[in-house]
């Protein structure tokens, strides 16, 4: 899928705001709501969007926890370490 101005529009304002109605995106990206939806969809199933997420303040929550854990591998071979599930952040 090749994106046009309006898709990465979309994705910009999205990425402001994940929680934005549809009829305001619409309005944003000069599209009526129906065509504006469908272009959302597209860009979900094509992967472009993966998920929404919520940015949270820290420091309202009060107390943090600090946990380090130690991860120890028998085999150091790519194959083994690709396999491994892990998420780097």
């Amino acid at each position: 899928m090749k994106l046009d101005r309006i898709d990465i529009k979309i994705l910009s304002e999205l990425q402001k705001n994940g929680r934005i109605t549809n009829v305001e995106l619409a309005e944003l990206v000069n599209l009526s709501p129906s065509p504006c939806l469908m272009r959302v969809k597209k860009l979900q199933a094509e992967g472009y969007i993966m998920r929404y997420s919520a940015q949270i303040d820290i420091a309202k929550l009060g107390r943090t926890l600090t946990v380090f854990t130690e991860i120890t591998l028998r085999n150091h071979r790519q194959n083994r370490l690709r396999a491994f599930p892990c998420r780097h952040r």
